[in-house]
């Protein structure tokens, strides 16, 4: 059901007074994130980003493969894919249960990409999730799978719009102003109404994440739902890159596993589990959460390529994920090999030793620059006991000493995770009752890496 002309003589309004309040809000500083909000955020640390939509069943890029394509193509695609999309396998529950072990705490979902398919039940248009064969509402079942796995939703929504422009008889792209709902009011009207039903229709919405043009979106977000944190649009979303240096105030890096973020079902190169686990230490120790992608397949599959490295990921989050939960960042992000957060409420720093693997029941030694130990120091690896006898007669009890040039760590791993012993992923060592070094930070700066760092998938068969 298209928008009716009094629904669009109303979202006039609704547009103009929110464009308003926009300019009379002037983008503070601080925006229009609750800074309460935006703190808590802080500590959810790790989050599934899913691309899935009705252009799955192709294999392509999501939506861009419309850009420079012929008409002919696109009246094909408009007309046509609806009616290929069958996830007969779906099954909501699974992806949360993965989620959740994994140790992610929100999901962000596109409930509508560029090329403008609805995958909830949208009365703003036809081209949704409904006029399929599979014909639910995904978007309903999928939050409140997440919801019941106590992990909170959020919605990815672009303001551009490909079946508007279509329809419009205008050129399919993303730089032309007709392109920008700013310049085109019946696109403006269609997404605040598109907004209006994701964010009053399907429960609480955490997040939002704007893809394209945000400002009367994120006000008319703000009004329906004053605690909601807008994502993109609002705070940094660095994508595919990080800083080389902690950013102010909550940010968000949004990674694939592999190079597509929906599914490829060739071609395809993906990122080692030791990889994405190095990703997101290093995007805590930088004092941001990490938003990693999967891409369902057209069953409604997450691939077997991505569910095993989540579940590698789940095995490190296990023993690790004190490090990574409730964490700001160290005075410094890293020293060489060893990263570092520091926990919110204590005295806490974990250093992450990334140079691996670290050999099972052998002893490794330290000197950090930036951490002065005291009295109370205790230093311990996470995940094992510090008097471990179970394989050996030999305590591999950490210990340390205080010098001049640093302190000195003694550390052995010595929990046997896999049973071959062989352990690639980064080792956490806890330091309790320890302190910042602030004199060792110019030096230290000077070796870290200042660009954006890039993590590149290798190849796999």
């Amino acid at each position: 059901m298209q928008l009716t002309s009094g629904s669009l003589m109303a979202a006039d309004k609704e547009a103009e007074g929110l464009k308003t309040e926009a300019i009379s809000q002037g983008a503070t500083a601080t925006g229009g994130n609750d800074p309460a909000r935006c703190e808590w955020f802080k500590d959810q640390a790790l989050g599934m980003f899913i691309h899935w939509s009705v252009d799955c069943p192709l294999g392509s890029v999501i939506s861009h493969h419309l850009v420079g394509s012929s008409q002919e193509y696109q009246d094909r695609f408009f007309s046509q894919m609806p009616g290929m999309f069958y996830p007969k396998d779906f099954d909501p529950r699974s992806w949360a249960r993965l989620a959740k072990l994994a140790g992610m705490k929100y999901v962000v979902f596109t409930t509508k990409h560029h090329a403008g398919f609805c995958m909830w039940d949208s009365r703003t248009t036809d081209f949704n999730i409904m006029h399929t064969p599979y014909g639910k509402d995904i978007t309903r079942e999928l939050f409140d799978a997440f919801r019941a796995e106590g992990i909170r939703v959020g919605v990815y929504f672009s303001p551009d719009d490909f079946w508007i422009l279509h329809k419009q008889g205008h050129l399919i792209t993303r730089t032309r102003p007709e392109a920008n709902p700013k310049n085109n009011p019946e696109l403006m009207q269609h997404n605040l109404a598109q907004v209006r039903e994701l964010l009053t229709g399907y429960g609480k919405i955490d997040f939002i994440f704007f893809d394209g043009e945000p400002d009367q979106l994120k006000q008319l977000a703000w009004k329906i739902d004053p605690s909601i944190l807008v994502t993109r649009g609002e705070m940094k979303t660095p994508e595919q890159k990080l800083p080389g240096l902690p950013m102010p105030g909550p940010w968000e890096a949004n990674f694939t596993m592999g190079t597509e973020w929906p599914f490829k079902p060739t071609n395809e190169e993906y990122k080692s589990g030791t990889e994405l686990i190095k990703m997101l230490l290093e995007v805590r120790a930088k004092g941001g959460n990490l938003l990693l992608n999967i891409g369902p397949d057209p069953d409604g599959v997450i691939p077997f390529e991505q569910t095993r490295r989540l579940r590698e990921l789940a095995l490190w989050m296990f023993v690790n994920g004190e490090a990574i939960y409730n964490i700001r960042p160290w005075i410094v992000v890293n020293e060489g090999s060893v990263w570092f957060t520091q926990a919110q409420d204590t005295n806490t720093v974990f250093a992450f030793e990334t140079n691996v693997p670290w050999e099972w029941a052998t002893w490794r030694e330290f000197t950090l620059k930036s951490v002065r130990a005291t009295k109370d120091t205790e230093v311990e690896v996470v995940g094992q006991t510090g008097d471990n006898r179970c394989w050996s007669t030999e305590s591999c009890k950490a210990s340390w000493h205080q010098e001049a040039d640093g302190l000195h760590i003694r550390a052995m791993f010595a929990q046997r995770l896999y049973t071959d012993c062989k352990w690639p992923n980064p080792i956490v060592i806890r330091i309790r009752h320890a302190q910042p070094v602030p004199e060792a930070v110019p030096a230290i700066l000077q070796t870290q890496q200042e660009e954006q760092r890039l993590y590149q998938p290798k190849k796999t068969k």
